[in-house]
Formats: structure tokens, C-alpha cells, sequence
């Protein structure tokens, strides 16, 4: 895994609900400080890696339960920015 990976998938498995809101705004992305909470919940340890494309579906699935398929949409439109 090259080094740029690794650094999305640390900052991304420590993210809190601050990091996740700031980001929101930066790419603009809907989502609540509710939220936020849950989803950093959901990713904080967990080591998903958001390059391999069915840990990537699974997380996705999760976020688009806890906000909107529109939002999810949007993640998953950022995370490939990411892996390209």
C-alpha cells in the first residue's frame, strides 16, 4: 500500500465528529452533528479501508443508514477521488 493510502486510511479510522463535520463543509457534503457522532463512531478503530471496493460498499451501506442515500452518493463520489 503506498504511503498516500495509508495516511487517508489513518486520518479517516481517527476521524471525530469535528473532523467529519469540517470535511462536510470542505467538500461539501450534508451531514448534522448527530451525525457526524455516529459516523466517527462507526469508523473510529475499525480499520476499514476504503480502498478495497467491498469494505468500501459495506461502509457506505452504513453511512447511507445513518444519513441519505444522497450523502452516501456524495462519500462514495469523494472516496473515489481518493483511490484515482
Amino acid at each position: 500500500m503506498i504511503l498516500f493510502q495509508r495516511i487517508i486510511l489513518q486520518r479517516l479510522n481517527q476521524a471525530t465528529a469535528e473532523d467529519l463535520l469540517k470535511y462536510s463543509k470542505q467538500y461539501g457534503i450534508s451531514l448534522t452533528k448527530p451525525q457526524a457522532i455516529e459516523v466517527a463512531n462507526l469508523l473510529y478503530g475499525k480499520n476499514v479501508n476504503i480502498f478495497n471496493e467491498q469494505e468500501r460498499t459495506r461502509l457506505l451501506k452504513q453511512v447511507e443508514s445513518i444519513t441519505s442515500k444522497e450523502t452516501a452518493q456524495t462519500v462514495h463520489e469523494l472516496f473515489k477521488q481518493f483511490s484515482s
